[in-house]
């Protein structure tokens, strides 16, 4: 039977949880109840986000809601869905359990929902249950009787549709109402076989000390009980013994010799009890057709049509990504640009003014660069979610990615890192399962995303010849680019497979995916999503891309020999005695300028980084400024252009257009007078910019997603690691080749 918690004192903070099953609205109704003042922060241990906010309606002391994780069920396959459980018990460090509990139903689909519900009656809290989507189930013609279903549950049922924010007022003083409430005692009966093991292994974890508390250890020893090979089971058997495994083991066999089944009973007896709650508070006042949402499933989840119809909203999705970010990007580009040259007007040439347009000024440009694509792909993420389509999405393509070890709902995330490594990271969070999703995060940087596009049209441009192929359906250089695209992705499959088995090896998973019913999506909800995200990227990845820009700009400066200050003011002073006229002085001056800067480059820790790592990258057909540049582009991989640029003597202002650029690299030797570059070489640069993580930006969100510093670690190691032998191989295969 329950045991009532005692009553807390009023001037605490009391803490309310929302229970319930995916897709349910129970992320909609937390942003109503607490009106989108929240705070996000990981689950102990986990990677999982855990989101609070403050009841906004009045009540005697603060009421805390919490967003629990969506669940079918109280027993859990992994740790991550474990958290429902685990959060609703009281833990043995002194953490409290919720004062009361939520159960977020969906009432056109309320027989399903309450197995969850009748879980959550034996927990021994106050519970109020919310009635979510009532104008989706009238208009489907299913007429639930609230108070007839409040009687069967022993506990307080408000009707609520929270996208219109209805029925929000009565469930607000539901939940006052109920925080001291008595807990039902309506919940179903099991044979008693099983309540009689039940009780007895119950008592063997209080004794045992494994209990997490006396009143919890009911509910906790029936998901240990009667789901046999479960996440529970497992922590109990590690935390107690193998004397445990064998108690669960002559218990079940107990359970099966009195003619039930332990992994059926559960089942059988919570929905025989669900079935009879139902014909007495459901009626279908009308038959039931078919809906339009299955109408619509017919062509959007159809193999061929649906995959037709998923690539034009793709495609529409990430061209408006392209076009709609990139005038952003640019007035983003020319407010820095602009900044920049005021400081360098207003601080004296040095070291502070360095930092302030090199340093900060970058740093920060660097960071709200991403937040244009960032945006504008949550954009698109949240209304598809919303409105239902990207649980078809995930279902149509579940088989394709299959061959990557992983399931439909990588497919986006992967797609929209093609864009920009960051945001594709950061969508994973539509990933349940903690497998999939990790390995989907280490696998997305492997996509070619924009920031190496530079790179590639500078060297194709450069040094892969326009030759025709196909009788001149497509041309080499085009055919390259298309081929560095391939690279990543035939290289991510193999490392997702390996991944799977190694690291983060575990059980398979069966992929379960609900098909929610259309609606429109709400336009709060929908802002309120890309708020949270673009904020997300500047407090967490934002702050240390803007570090390692300060770092790298660190080494990009000093030492700043007097020396080379010196020389140069003497080939300036020697200018401006020659009587050049003004354009003509300019123009030696500029160059006089870029010779400095590039000489201070060279003499720089970066600069002689690059010099350090060359007998490394000499294999690959790299000089030391390759290598340098290579550094250089920490931060962002784009800055692999402007860097050589400035090493040689061209300036910060080059681009992959530049045709002094290339002419320049054409022509560059190494000191016994042969070529540097080639088209041997250009394809081992490419290659390992393909397959390399020379992004800060990517680490950061990352190790932000994952919870850890291990992760951007072993990606920033595989990748480098990858990324080094396939250039190696490019290089040696092609210098033989070529």
């Amino acid at each position: 039977m329950p045991v009532s918690i005692p009553l807390p004192t009023a001037s605490r903070v009391r803490s309310v949880a929302l229970v319930g099953n995916p897709n349910t609205g129970k992320s909609t109704l937390f942003n109503a109840l607490t009106g989108y003042r929240q705070r996000v922060a990981n689950y102990p241990g986990t990677t999982v986000e855990r989101r609070a906010g403050f009841l906004r309606g009045e009540s005697a002391a603060p009421i805390e809601v919490v967003d629990l994780p969506g669940a079918y069920s109280l027993a859990a396959r992994a740790a991550d869905e474990a958290i429902v459980l685990d959060a609703l018990l009281e833990k043995e460090d002194g953490e409290r359990r919720p004062d009361l509990i939520i159960s977020v139903v969906d009432a056109t689909n309320l027989g399903r929902n309450l197995f969850l519900c009748t879980q959550l009656l034996e927990l021994g809290a106050p519970l109020v249950v919310a009635l979510n989507m009532m104008d989706l189930a009238e208009a489907s013609g299913i007429q639930i009787d609230a108070r007839a279903l409040s009687e069967e549950l022993g506990v307080i049922v408000v009707p609520v549709v929270a996208t219109r924010q209805i029925g929000l007022a009565a469930l607000e003083q539901a939940i006052i109402d109920s925080l001291d409430a008595p807990c039902s005692d309506h919940c179903p009966s099991f044979p008693d076989c099983v309540c009689a093991e039940l009780d007895g292994l119950r008592d063997s974890l209080v004794n045992g000390g494994a209990g997490e508390h006396h009143r919890n250890s009911r509910i906790e020893a029936m998901q240990t009980l009667l789901d046999p090979g479960g996440y529970h089971e497992s922590r109990l058997v590690k935390r107690c013994g193998r004397g445990l495994a064998e108690e669960l083991a002559e218990r079940r066999d107990r359970i099966v010799s009195a003619g039930e089944s332990v992994v059926e009973v559960e089942a059988r007896v919570r929905y025989a009890w669900i079935d009879r709650v139902l014909h007495r508070v459901v009626t279908q006042v009308r038959p039931r057709q078919r809906s339009k949402s299955e109408v619509a499933d017919g062509l959007l989840t159809h193999r061929v049509i649906g995959l037709v119809v998923f690539l034009l909203m793709m495609g529409i999705c990430f061209q408006s990504v392209y076009a709609w970010a990139t005038p952003i990007m640019d007035l983003i580009e020319g407010v820095s640009g602009a900044l920049a040259d005021f400081f360098k007007t207003l601080i004296p040439a040095g070291a502070v003014q360095s930092l302030v347009v090199n340093g900060v000024i970058a740093g920060v440009g660097a960071v709200l660069a991403f937040l244009p694509q960032i945006l504008i792909l949550f954009l698109f993420i949240a209304i598809l979610e919303d409105c239902g389509y990207m649980a078809r999405a995930a279902f149509l393509l579940d088989r394709w990615m299959g061959l990557f070890g992983l399931n439909g709902k990588s497919f986006i995330p992967l797609l929209s890192s093609f864009a920009c490594a960051v945001p594709g990271i950061m969508s994973t969070r539509t990933i349940e399962d903690r497998r999939d999703r990790f390995v989907t995060i280490l696998i997305a940087p492997l996509m070619s995303c924009s920031a190496r596009l530079p790179v590639y049209v500078l060297l194709i441009g450069a040094f892969i010849p326009a030759t025709p192929l196909l009788g001149g359906l497509i041309g080499l250089q085009a055919a390259t680019l298309v081929a560095m695209y391939f690279v990543g992705v035939a290289v991510a499959i193999p490392v997702a497979l390996i991944l799977k088995q190694t690291v983060l090896k575990g059980p398979a998973q069966s992929f379960l995916m609900e098909m929610p019913t259309y609606k429109w999506p709400s336009p709060r909800i929908v802002l309120h999503r890309m708020y949270e995200q673009g904020k997300a990227f500047c407090v967490s990845a934002g702050t240390l891309i803007f570090a390692v820009a300060i770092v790298i700009w660190a080494l990009g400066y000093y030492p700043h020999p007097a020396s080379i200050a010196q020389k140069y003011q003497v080939e300036r002073d020697a200018a401006a005695a020659t009587g050049l006229s003004k354009d003509a002085l300019n123009a030696l001056m500029g160059e006089i300028d870029r010779n400095e800067a590039g000489e201070y480059l060279r003499q720089s820790v970066l600069g002689r980084m690059g010099q350090w790592i060359e007998p490394a990258v000499k294999p690959l057909g790299w000089d030391w400024r390759i290598g340098t540049a290579a550094i250089a582009s920490f931060p962002a991989r784009e800055v692999v252009v402007a860097t050589m640029g400035t090493i040689y003597n061209l300036g910060g202002e080059q681009d992959e257009a530049s045709t002094g650029l290339r002419g320049t690299l054409q022509a560059a030797t190494w000191p016994d007078g042969r070529p540097v570059y080639n088209v041997a070489v250009a394809l081992s640069i490419m290659v390992f910019f393909a397959l390399c993580c020379q992004c800060g930006a990517t680490l950061a969100t990352i190790k932000r997603e994952m919870g850890s510093w291990t992760w951007p670690a072993l990606t920033f190691t595989y990748m480098t690691a990858l990324a080094y032998v396939a250039a190696l191989a490019t290089y040696q295969i092609a210098i033989r080749l070529v």
